[in-house]
């Protein structure tokens, strides 16, 4: 490390002063850069949580509708095999034999 910072400081040594000043100058931020930097990032992070907000709403509207889907389609099932139990239902007492003997032939 020593060494590194004998040639660093050698080679600092070797350019120019206004070339050095000029490499300060131009490393120094502008502040109404950093300004605009940090009214950006305020805005990012005060606008966080409504978006937050907005996104969970959102979620939970889109898992309601899928659960209503889900319930409609449930209940559609269940319709079909209602009717096809009471069509069984019906067609076993049609081919039951009765007292009067007009039953299945």
């Amino acid at each position: 490390m020593a060494s590194e910072t004998a040639v660093n400081a050698q080679i600092t040594d070797a350019v120019p002063t206004a070339v050095n000043s000029q490499i300060t100058d131009a490393t120094a931020v502008n502040p109404q850069i950093t300004d605009a930097v940090s009214q950006s990032n305020a805005k990012v992070l005060g606008d966080a949580p409504s978006l937050a907000m907005a996104s969970l709403y959102q979620t939970m509207a889109h898992a309601t509708g899928l659960m209503m889907q889900n319930a409609v389609t449930a209940q559609q099932q269940l319709n079909v095999v209602a009717q096809a139990a009471t069509t069984q239902g019906v067609s076993l007492l049609y081919t039951v034999d009765t007292a009067s003997g007009r039953g299945k032939k």
